[in-house]
């Protein structure tokens, strides 16, 4: 059976700076909710998002496509 090292304390993660950040995310993961379920193809909006992360990526290394 394998062991696993403790992480290292880093102290409290609930500061109030990320509970301010959670409720933004929270709030605009809502608005999308609620844009999504207007679009009548949702797979539409998910087929965009692959394609955006796949031209993004190959920009990171530097691969040039036609």
């Amino acid at each position: 059976m394998t062991t696993l090292l403790m992480l290292p304390y880093l102290g409290d993660i609930e500061t109030k700076a990320v509970l301010k950040k959670t409720a933004k995310a929270h709030q605009a993961l809502a608005e999308l909710k609620g844009v999504v379920g207007s679009i009548p193809n949702q797979a539409i909006l998910l087929n965009t998002l692959s394609l955006q992360e796949a031209k993004d990526s190959s920009a990171i290394e530097n691969i040039i496509t036609t």
